[in-house]
């Protein structure tokens, strides 16, 4: 299978080094308003259950929107963290043009198929943004004929593989629900963006030749010269004395 080459000018330039640091910086300011969230919870001794989504239930539609950015403990958020700051930076400089479109599902879709359909308890946490992350940077990477891309399912394969086992029914503590709900949305958002976001290839400069080129086309044209001749000759008159005749040229013909 052949993979074309990315366009340096697009991949390398110093544009494209901005838009690494300011996705970056997006995803460490979105890192850093968790925090601060779970901050101002332990300082002021609040609770973040109320924020989490409660299946089911009136109150529970508030955890649509903020059970993403609510932890149950310290150790909840350490352990979203890294993944958080890695795969948002990847989604944002690799999928710009998605991005505006498969964030806000992410964020929102996972909550609302909790809400309908999972269990009686309260979930919170970011999981499902990492695991729709998760989802749609693993996807788009296979249905892309991007070097980048597939580069980038390969890391976070390596990374977040195992995270698989998070979309089964195997902790009791663990939302699973929400995990398989995200990861849904990513695999599906993926296949339906997969014409987004595709790096233009090097052409090189035998692809840009028309197709109508032929092998003559190069070959110049012939020119007419004049022959002098004496007065009452014609330029045919010694050929017609020594008996040759002349037949017409053959037209050439492309094919």
């Amino acid at each position: 299978m052949h993979f074309p080459t990315p366009d340096p000018g697009f991949t390398t330039s110093s544009h494209a080094r901005a838009n690494f640091r300011l996705a970056a910086a997006l995803s460490l300011a979105f890192v850093a308003l968790i925090w601060l969230l779970q901050l101002a919870n332990w300082a002021f001794g609040l609770d973040g259950a109320p924020l989490g989504v409660r299946p089911r239930t009136l109150e529970g539609l508030f955890g649509i929107l903020f059970a993403p950015v609510s932890h149950a403990s310290f150790d909840h958020l350490v352990a979203n963290t890294l993944p958080l700051a890695v795969l948002g930076t990847a989604m944002l400089h690799l999928y710009p043009r998605a991005s505006p479109v498969v964030l806000p599902w992410i964020y929102v879709a996972p909550g609302v198929a909790v809400w309908l359909f999972g269990r009686d308890a309260v979930h919170v946490g970011a999981s499902g943004l990492i695991y729709g992350l998760t989802a749609y940077v693993f996807f788009a990477g296979l249905l892309r004929r991007d070097r980048r891309a597939i580069a980038a399912s390969l890391v976070v394969a390596f990374l977040y593989g195992s995270a698989i086992w998070g979309v089964m029914p195997l902790k009791r503590y663990d939302s699973w629900e929400t995990h398989l709900a995200a990861a849904l949305v990513g695999a599906v958002l993926a296949f339906l963006l997969r014409q987004r976001d595709v790096p233009p290839r090097v052409v090189y400069s035998w692809e840009i030749e028309t197709d109508d080129a032929g092998p003559f086309d190069d070959v110049p044209a012939p020119t007419e010269r004049a022959v002098p001749r004496a007065p009452g000759l014609s330029v045919d008159a010694p050929k017609a004395a020594a008996g040759v005749t002349e037949t017409p040229a053959a037209t050439r013909v492309r094919e």
